[in-house]
């Protein structure tokens, strides 16, 4: 179950002057006049060659940026904060019904508000202030973290409330999320895009990897309701951190002036007209809906990895992408710079492919985290990248709709994963299901990259 809010990728130069995939002049049209770094800010030795270790450490120029470095420090409290959550939820409705499909039916709960409310949440990003939209957001999910806490103190042991206030609480984020990552731009210049993705990135898979374990340890010690209150008070240092950024308006007279589903359908086709930003999602999808095994997780550590012990194995298997990616992220010096954004996606994603293939096929149990540690830094890149195209690809007054279609497919790959991996696992075996979505990964890609020169080509 994921009740994570932080749970959280150009087109043909004969489609669109203003996004031309073979140039940067024209990817730039929406992002170089939306930097709100520009260039008074920016440091001329800012992109100079790094030496010794420094050329594989973690590119933080955006963090020369004060807006930006606002926004991402509040994302290092958060990130911890929302785990709480995510592992109270599922634990307490558990507690309550003693069934693990009520855990499934929350998640459920919790998708449909945040498929609807991000495609509309990117709209109206698109036609107001992106950082009072992030101010009312943030402020409704510190609300819901309170109220959440409030029904744990005082006992009420419902599960229809918690479904309510999950729904509730990932409809603020679905508007929250597209506002967030489509102010990026905003804050950092264009060059820095790549970098600025590692550095939240990082942080997010951080707290994937350290809210959960910290759940663990405070449950016996302060109580389940205590974890929705901390989430809270983190979330009270977001709001004041956005309190501190520059007001983010839409920039041109053709921002959307209101965000009703027409806006919405308008950045559908803004996709479809858009060669390198359709690409993009659809090798997001690739990747996650073939090559994401999590679902087999349990069933090959009751089978498989047994011998080494059934606990140890599971915990193994779900923290090995997320600290892979932590180490991507670690080492973004060493891709972070790169200008060839899209065939660094098709790279990554085929690395992807092949490092699940690996691990579908490893029967030890050290050697199967290698492999999905080695998935998780692909991943990393893959994310950097697709989130530098959505970013540069858009003009500044569709950023907010494509990030919010982006939410969407971040969220519901994954869950479509379940759902074809459980599927094979039970008929072919968990191995074979594991290893063949690996394979179908890099065919795919492969397939994609041949076919649509747009991606490999993008710069």
């Amino acid at each position: 179950m994921d009740t994570s809010r932080s749970s959280t990728d150009g087109t043909d130069s004969g489609t669109d002057g203003g996004a031309d995939s073979g140039t940067d002049g024209g990817a730039d049209g929406g992002a170089g006049s939306g930097s709100a770094a520009g260039s008074a800010e920016h440091d001329g030795t800012a992109g100079a060659d790094r030496t010794g270790w420094r050329r594989w450490a973690m590119d933080t120029r955006p963090l020369r940026r004060p807006a930006y470095r606002r926004l991402w420090s509040s994302t290092i409290v958060t990130a911890v904060g929302s785990q709480l959550t995510a592992v109270a939820v599922p634990k307490q409705i558990y507690d309550i019904t003693g069934s693990s499909a009520w855990v499934g039916y929350a998640s459920l709960a919790g998708l449909l508000p945040l498929v609807v409310f991000a495609l509309w949440g990117g709209a109206v990003a698109d036609s107001m202030d992106r950082r009072k939209l992030l101010l009312i957001t943030n402020t409704g999910i510190a609300v819901t973290s309170v109220l959440f806490w409030i029904q744990a103190l005082v006992g009420l042991d419902s599960v229809l409330v918690l479904m309510v206030l999950l729904a509730l609480q990932q409809a603020f984020f679905g508007l929250n999320s597209p506002a967030r990552n489509a102010s990026i731009a905003r804050l950092v210049p264009e060059d820095e895009l790549p970098a600025a993705n590692a550095l939240g990135s990082t942080v997010m898979q951080t707290g994937l990897v350290a809210g959960p374990l910290l759940a663990g340890a405070l449950i016996p010690v302060i109580g389940l309701g205590e974890l929705y209150l901390i989430d809270a008070l983190a979330l009270c240092v977001t709001v004041w951190a956005v309190m501190r950024l520059p007001a983010l308006p839409p920039l041109t007279g053709s921002a959307a002036k209101r965000a009703g589903w027409r806006e919405v359908v308008a950045g559908f086709r803004y996709i479809a007209l858009h060669k390198v930003l359709l690409l993009s999602f659809l090798a997001d999808i690739i990747a996650m809906v073939l090559g994401m095994p999590r679902a087999l997780f349990p069933q090959l550590a009751a089978e498989t990895y047994a011998p080494y012990g059934e606990g140890l194995a599971l915990g193994l298997l779900f923290a090995a992408i997320p600290i892979g990616a932590v180490i991507g992220g670690l080492m973004s010096g060493t891709f972070s710079r790169a200008r060839r954004h899209g065939l660094m996606v098709i790279v990554a994603v085929m690395a992807w492919g092949a490092a699940i293939t690996g691990f579908g096929l490893s029967t030890s149990l050290w050697v199967a985290v290698a492999f999905l540690a080695a998935a998780g830094v692909a991943d990393m890149v893959s994310m950097v990248f697709r989130g530098a195209i959505l970013l540069s690809a858009a003009t500044d007054e569709m950023r907010g709709r494509m990030q919010g279609v982006f939410t969407v497919v971040v969220a519901g790959g994954p869950r479509l994963a379940d759902v074809l991996h459980g599927t094979a696992g039970s008929v072919l075996g968990a191995r074979a299901a594991v290893a063949g979505g690996g394979l179908l990964v890099v065919v795919a890609m492969a397939i994609l990259a041949v076919a649509a020169p747009a991606l490999r080509r993008y710069t």
